[in-house]
């Protein structure tokens, strides 16, 4: 069987815009680390890669 993810944590171009907008990443960035992190971790961490960079 696939190793599959058990909670799908995909954003909207709106929600990805949104946190690009904020946050100073791209929004394909704020995807990215959405399917990674989640939903509700992804600006977050959109932060903290903004700060390191």
């Amino acid at each position: 069987m696939a190793n599959t993810p058990s909670k799908d944590h995909r954003i909207s171009d709106k929600e990805a815009l949104r946190i690009a907008e904020q946050t100073d990443v791209s929004p394909n960035q704020a995807k990215d680390l959405a399917k990674e992190h989640g939903r509700e971790k992804a600006k977050e961490e959109a932060r903290k890669t903004k700060d390191e960079g």
